[in-house]
């Protein structure tokens, strides 16, 4: 009888150690998730903006563009100062589109949960 008591406390520290261990685990996941949450919200925000001053720039740059062979024409002043601000603005454009493109290609969503699930199915895959 005393043997079965001896063991009881030594099989339930045993298991809280193991399901504290367990909610550790999982409480950091789910911490790492928050946080690339987090993340990735700020990244589809920039992407976004990148996107919007793309949009605008092209505008302005189209507008300008149009101005300038109307103006092409006209008199010779006028020209110098539009193809300048044209070219500032196709300057202006190509920037926000190669912004707008490293931001969608930078990286994938989730990957370090991904990763972490990852390690943890190799850990309780092997034989310890």
């Amino acid at each position: 009888m005393s043997e079965a008591t001896d063991t009881k406390p030594g099989i339930w520290a045993s298991l809280k150690r193991i399901l504290d261990t367990l909610l550790a685990t999982a409480q950091n996941r789910v911490e790492l998730f928050a946080v690339e949450m987090q993340e990735e919200k700020c990244r589809v925000v920039e992407a976004m903006l990148c996107a919007a001053a793309v949009a605008a720039f092209g505008m302005m740059k189209l507008t300008l563009v149009t101005f300038t062979i109307v103006i092409l024409f006209w008199e010779n002043g006028r020209l110098p100062a539009l193809a300048g601000l044209s070219v500032l603005l196709l300057v202006g454009t190509a920037l926000a589109w190669r912004a707008l493109q490293s931001r969608l290609q930078a990286r994938s969503a989730f990957t370090g949960t991904i990763e972490e699930l990852k390690k943890d199915r190799a850990c309780l895959g092997t034989d310890n």
